[in-house]
């Protein structure tokens, strides 16, 4: 480095050893004491470590959150305690009886690595793939800010994206699309380490795997490095060599032995996933030169060498500091501006500018609507950031008059993830992670499917992503049952700490980006529909649309009102005609919207029974989707208009009519209910 502070050379000397080998004692100590855990990564990757955060990595133990460390991401998360040691041995807010609560209740040291529970840990991983590829959209996050707020000496965004990761992070289908996009985008400052160890879980890689990754990532349009993992020189060589890299991602290939100084365990699966054992570990200390007893312990000058990155972390913050202070002095507007942006606050009166509606019967799909409020939020909310899996048109996700984000020129604000609906997912939370952002993606709605494991993430992590998902049922008609989503918002609903918004016309469009927008701990998801639907007219008796951010709402009531009729989305206007049909017979009905179930739950219990009050047991749902879950609303008594079949190819208005979701069909169900 050049920082200015004197450390020793990195070599494979004594005290460089010493201080690898205490990453992997109080590794293998950790596993042995929960009796549960993989030794085998920590064992084997621990020399690279050692070299990459105490010669490369820039970050400040006392300051894990501070804007300009670089990011260091253990996608094999399997080896967390490999992370673990590093964090606890560097200084970081993580005590050696942290460490003896591997894997325990409520611990700062879960199985896997959880950003919300552990100092230094920058994502939760656990799903291979998802850390490498959530890493792309830090860098991705990174390269754009510092286009945005760089000037001449001023590199106030100036950091690199570390990615540990493993065989089995590369076999995972999701790595091959992040690392296709990240070198598409030359993004220079990812730096992957391959754990290159010839070991999965069920034995031998040969087992399962064969391919070239060299050639694979060189195809990708990355540099590829060698090292052989258990020379610190050579790794260091690599990093600096990757590090130097102007246009390309880099990957580092090391090979290195799982399991490595366990004398009858290294090099087999059986290092992999479970504790060495007692004896085992024992036999490993003495191969290592470790005292076997006491457990969990430390050098005095493994403490003093490691420590050292507190007092580095401090001077580079330090002055990173005063290089922004200097700044805000000759950039006011964009000082306050990052100041914003890094702060999360939205400008005053933001909400103002979303656009009104006008009542129209004919009106627009609800995603037509999502790209007005969209174009009109960009304006004053400029941390929004994001693009479409190569369906920006028909998501209406585009920003007008916008230039396009290539691997030459960060200059843009639409971004093309193209078709790579699972790295899209993942990279989203890269960027919320890194901070500075609020990222948004596009996709159809059928696609959730090949994002879920990373919206169930950025859930698990409480991160402030906005999934705009359209084409959202039946609705879309012709493309037919394979693209009908009859089965997904129901399944999204299921997430834990999701968001899922169905707004039923243009105007409940604009709250649920408002609901989106102040909502700081989770990810909310936009279901749009392709068809047009009516901007009601709520100037006649209908309230206003405010009611969605409280997740529902009466509509619309009648007095005396005999039957309740609930409805989301495109539904919604069926719901308000089969209204009108039951007064023509002399039934009153109330029409409840209920566009955002989570939100709504969230409610007092005051509140809730005022929109569903218990005695009006009469009640009927429509969504053109499966209609299991909507009994929590509707009761045994009720009745469900929805679509427990896959659908059809065929005009959409067909599809509806065959499927009963119409007017007169949401009023037979209620005539039924109520016994007329």
């Amino acid at each position: 480095m050049t920082d200015g502070i004197p450390r020793p050379e990195i070599g494979n000397g004594e005290l460089d050893q010493l201080c690898a080998n205490a990453i992997r004692a109080l590794a293998i100590d950790g596993v042995q004491q929960a009796n549960s855990g993989h030794p085998g990564l920590p064992l084997g990757m621990a020399d690279a470590a050692y070299v990459l955060w105490t010669r490369f990595l820039k970050h400040n133990p006392e300051d894990p959150h501070w804007p300009d460390r670089d990011r260091f991401v253990l996608s094999a998360g399997h080896g967390s305690m490999l992370l673990y040691a590093l964090l606890h041995l560097t200084g970081y807010d993580l005590s050696l009886d942290d460490l003896r609560r591997f894997r325990q209740w409520e611990s700062k040291t879960p199985g896997h690595p959880e950003s919300f529970m552990t100092p230094g840990v920058e994502t939760t991983t656990g799903p291979l793939g998802q850390g490498l590829a959530t890493s792309v959209g830090m860098a991705l996050a990174e390269r754009w800010l510092a286009t945005q707020f760089n000037r001449p000496g001023f590199n106030i965004v100036d950091h690199h994206t570390y990615v540990l990761c493993s065989d089995g992070d590369l076999m995972e289908g999701i790595s091959h699309e992040a690392a296709s996009l990240a070198g598409h985008l030359a993004l220079d400052k990812l730096i992957c380490l391959y754990d290159a160890n010839q070991i999965s879980l069920d034995g031998p890689l040969d087992l399962s795997f064969s391919e070239d990754v060299a050639r694979r990532f060189e195809a990708y349009g990355w540099q590829v490095l060698r090292a052989n993992g258990h020379s610190m020189t050579e790794v260091a060589h690599a990093l600096a060599e990757a590090s130097d890299e102007p246009e390309r991602p880099s990957l580092i290939i090391a090979r290195t032995t799982i399991g490595y100084g366990s004398p009858n365990k290294a090099g087999s699966a059986k290092a992999h996933g479970e504790p060495l054992g007692v004896d085992e570990v024992r036999l490993t200390k003495e191969r290592l030169g470790w005292p076997t007893e006491p457990a969990f312990f430390v050098p005095g000058e493994v403490y003093e060498h490691m420590q050292l990155a507190v007092e580095v972390g401090n001077t580079r913050q330090r002055e990173w500091e005063m290089m922004l202070e200097r700044y805000k002095a000759g950039h006011p507007e964009l000082a306050a501006l990052w100041e914003q942006m890094q702060s999360k606050a939205l400008p005053a009166d933001w909400a103002a500018t979303l656009p009104p509606f006008v009542a129209d019967p004919k009106a627009k799909g609800t995603r037509v609507a999502s790209g007005e409020v969209l174009n009109a939020l960009v304006k004053v909310v400029p941390s929004i950031f994001g693009g479409s899996a190569d369906l920006a048109g028909s998501n209406n996700t585009l920003i007008k008059g916008a230039a396009t984000i290539t691997g030459e020129d960060f200059g843009g604000r639409n971004l093309y993830f193209g078709v790579r609906e699972h790295a899209m997912g993942a990279a989203l939370s890269g960027m919320a992670l890194h901070g500075g952002l609020i990222p948004y993606g596009g996709t159809f709605l059928v696609f959730s499917d090949y994002m879920r494991p990373a919206i169930r993430l950025a859930a698990l992590t409480r991160l402030q992503v906005v999934y705009v998902f359209t084409h959202d049922s039946i609705g879309l008609g012709e493309d037919g049952p394979t693209h009908q989503p009859v089965e997904h918002v129901m399944a999204l609903r299921l997430i834990p700490n999701l968001h899922v918004f169905r707004p039923g016309d243009a105007n409940e469009v604009a709250m649920a980006w408002r609901s989106a927008l102040e909502r700081r701990d989770g990810p909310t998801a936009i279901v749009l529909s392709r068809q047009n639907v009516p901007t009601l007219d709520r100037s006649n008796g209908l309230a206003p649309a405010e009611g969605a951010l409280r997740g529902g709402y009466v509509l619309r009531d009648a007095e005396g009102a005999r039957v309740a009729l609930l409805a989301t989305g495109s539904e919604l206007s069926l719901a308000v005609a089969a209204a009108d049909l039951l007064a023509d017979r002399g039934v009153p009905a109330r029409v409840v919207s209920l566009p955002c179930w989570e939100v709504f739950e969230a409610q007092d219990q005051a509140y809730r029974e005022g929109v569903l009050p218990p005695a009006l047991t009469a009640r009927v749902a429509v969504e053109a989707g499966r209609s299991l879950g909507w009994e929590r609303y509707v009761g045994q008594g009720g009745a469900v208009v929805g679509v427990d079949r896959f659908g059809f190819s065929a005009p959409y208005q067909e599809i509806y009519r065959h499927l009963g979701l119409t007017p007169e069909g949401v009023a037979e169900a209620a005539l039924r209910v109520l016994g007329v």
